[in-house]
């Protein structure tokens, strides 16, 4: 069974950056693509940004697009979100997913939660104006 674990989230202000981490283990992730997702206070769980195996292709949510920067190691099995020019309406808990069942098209095609398999607990990243 996989594990995502993820980290790095925390309070920050308006125009800062913060750095996410997720770690994956308990199988092989060779293959797999990783995204993730988000979820504010009353709203659904959206899209951020997804990445395939070999980190040649990568997707963005066009709210986080040219702020937000999606990267991998595949040989660590770890994925991270790096985030910039940070808003108060990005604030949510963000989550670590991964898609064990391989890619048929590009990446921009898997951008629901339904295309992936395990989740982390998420983290809480609060951004104060």
């Amino acid at each position: 069974q996989a594990q995502l674990v993820e980290s790095g989230g925390g309070l920050v202000q308006a125009g800062g950056p913060l750095r996410l981490s997720c770690a994956a283990s308990g199988r092989t992730f060779s293959g797999s693509a990783m995204g993730w997702f988000r979820q504010a206070p009353g709203k659904e769980r959206e899209f951020v940004a997804s990445i395939n195996w070999r980190s040649s292709d990568t997707y963005y949510a066009i709210s986080v697009k040219g702020r937000f920067t999606i990267s991998r190691d595949s040989t660590e099995n770890s994925v991270y979100l790096q985030m910039n020019s940070l808003k108060p309406e990005d604030t949510a808990v963000y989550y670590c997913a991964s898609r064990m069942r391989g890619l048929l098209f590009r990446i921009s095609y898997y951008a629901t939660s339904k295309e992936y398999d395990y989740w982390g607990q998420g983290t809480q990243v609060t951004v104060s104006s």
